[in-house]
């Protein structure tokens, strides 16, 4: 895979909420545009829309059994119900 080039997407939330998306999505990606902020109304007074475009570069895929960021294993849970003993 090469990547996602031009993802678009549209954001709701409060204005908090949309900070911290576009925030963890922006270091996953590079933001290559943002709309402008769109009061909602109604029942979602105090409620945004937002418009996202980024571009996210593919990245490796870990094996199942390789050690996470912090040293530890994944586990296998398919295998590990597969070999469960009943209660």
């Amino acid at each position: 895979m090469t990547g996602l080039n031009g993802l678009e997407m549209w954001l709701t939330g409060t204005r908090t909420e949309l900070n911290a998306a576009t925030a963890a999505l922006t270091a996953a990606g590079h933001l290559v545009q943002r709309g402008t902020r769109h009061a909602l109304t109604g029942t979602d007074a105090g409620r945004y829309r937002l418009y996202l475009r980024l571009n996210i570069a593919a990245t490796a895929t870990r094996s199942a059994r390789e050690p996470d960021a912090r040293g530890g294993a994944l586990i296998d849970l398919d295998a590990a119900r597969a070999h469960r003993r009943p209660a």
